[in-house]
């Protein structure tokens, strides 16, 4: 008769031992610097204790800097820094600290952070979510994960018509620098549909980013975003962090049911940042000398992002991630890699921006792999109609230049080059311009074809 009670005492207990226990210091586990580097350090006396991925902490000339491990062996274990190894003696201590972990929640909206979870804001202290959550972990269950969701509006014509996403899907954009990725970003980040942005700037120019943050991104588009940053002058390790750390946002922020707007630049970055990592670490380097880790990191990065768990109100995490091409290469190996993993691509092209239409989009080479399943069977139509101008007018166009082809000689020719002009300008789009629907898009595109089919 009594068991009641002294169930409900034995759990007041629990509860109380549990909070007294949180309350006493933790543990010391120390060992020592066997040897400095300019880019890492080993560590004697913790091997046998550290897993690799955990924190540490060493002595430095202005107090403890965090590393990480990243290599163990028989005798010691070797770390890297998230700053400058400045003071770093032989002997100097090393403290453990566990695993990484971030406390994310709705008070980071409209705050600028680093991959460690400090502000950059000079806003003062960031206020703690209700759970702790792992930097490192595994991507969800791919049997328990839900569908994709319904298809979203981006605010970007040449995206929504002709490479239309889904609510929880993974888009990569491949461009060489200076085609203009930052700027579509930015378009993206205060017209897409969403809940919540997470934007990650890995080994971003310095002085970018308050232009970012104060020209592109607004106070409207801050104030439902969170920034992650890690310039070009950080550590390797900070640099290839600051994608987990955005990451790790995402999934904290989508957990509670929002849907995110992940958007990433750029992973090439985060991919030499491991490059240097597994250097550092010993490993040898295999494809045009990135290291056999970046492309196992990659997928393990990338899987993460997408649906949550299969249950009412579940939140999800919409993916845009930029690859910078080499030379215009995008067969090189991470830009291959990455093209494989997602669910679609977008090329941006130079000559396009050359020819003075922005975003420099190449719809013919763009692909979104969800379209089928989120176009009306109109929308496909108008769809591939605009395809097959484009690459006619695309095809005619040297001839045309001569003079080498005379109107009237070919129907689909001449509709093509009466109609081309009329869809490139409806790609084109400033910052500035009003944001539409996709539905809106469609029927704006349909009113182009159907006026130029007028005047034919």
């Amino acid at each position: 008769m009594n068991s009641q009670p002294q169930r409900s005492d034995l759990a007041r207990r629990a509860t109380a031992a549990t909070a007294a226990l949180r309350t006493l210091p933790k543990g010391r586990i120390q060992g020592g610097v066997a040897s400095a580097g300019t880019l890492s350090i080993d560590v004697t006396g913790l091997q046998s204790i550290v897993a690799c991925g955990a924190r540490v902490e060493v002595m430095g000339a202005a107090g403890l800097i965090p590393a990480e491990i990243v290599s163990l062996s028989e005798d010691r274990a070797r770390a890297m820094p998230f700053g400058a190894l400045d003071g770093v003696r032989l002997g100097s201590p090393v403290l453990y600290r566990g695993a990484a972990e971030l406390c994310p929640g709705a008070g980071w909206l409209g705050r600028v952070v680093d991959p460690l979870g400090r502000p950059m804001d000079g806003l003062g202290p960031l206020p703690l979510g209700p759970v702790s959550h792992p930097v490192r972990r595994p991507p969800p269950d791919a049997g328990q994960r839900a569908r994709l969701g319904p298809r979203l509006h981006l605010g970007v014509r040449a995206l929504d018509a002709f490479c239309t996403m889904r609510r929880g899907q993974r888009l990569g954009l491949f461009a060489a620098s200076g085609v203009g990725k930052s700027t579509l970003l930015s378009m993206l980040a205060r017209g897409a549909e969403c809940d919540v942005a997470v934007l990650c700037l890995v080994g971003e120019r310095g002085r970018e980013l308050r232009e970012f943050l104060e020209d592109d991104l607004g106070p409207e588009g801050l104030a439902r975003s969170v920034v992650v940053c890690a310039t070009s002058d950080a550590p390797a390790l900070m640099r290839r962090e600051a994608a987990y750390a955005a990451m790790t946002v995402a999934e904290a922020l989508a957990a509670e049911g929002r849907h995110v707007l992940l958007m990433m630049d750029s992973l090439t970055r985060f991919a030499l940042a491991c490059r240097e990592i597994g250097l550092a670490a010993g490993e040898p380097p295999a494809t045009r000398g990135y290291t056999p880790s970046v492309f196992a990191e990659l997928p393990r990065l990338l899987e993460r992002a997408g649906p949550c768990a299969d249950r009412p109100g579940g939140g999800a995490i919409t993916g845009l991630f930029t690859v910078l091409v080499e030379g215009d290469d995008h067969d090189e190996p991470v830009a291959d890699a990455v093209r494989g993993i997602l669910d679609g691509h977008v090329v941006l092209d130079r000559l396009i921006g050359e020819r003075g239409r922005w975003p420099a989009v190449d719809v013919l080479r763009s692909l979104s792999r969800t379209v089928p399943g989120c176009l009306a069977p109109h929308e496909r139509t108008l769809m591939a109609r605009a395809r097959s101008i484009l690459s006619l007018q695309g095809d005619m166009a040297e001839l045309v230049r001569l003079g080498a082809y005379k109107h009237g000689t070919d129907s689909a020719v001449d509709e093509a080059l009466r109609l081309g002009p009329r869809i490139e300008a409806f790609l084109s789009q400033r910052k500035e311009d009003p944001v539409l629907t996709v539905d809106d898009t469609f029927a704006s595109l349909a009113d182009i074809l159907a006026q130029a089919d007028a005047s034919a």
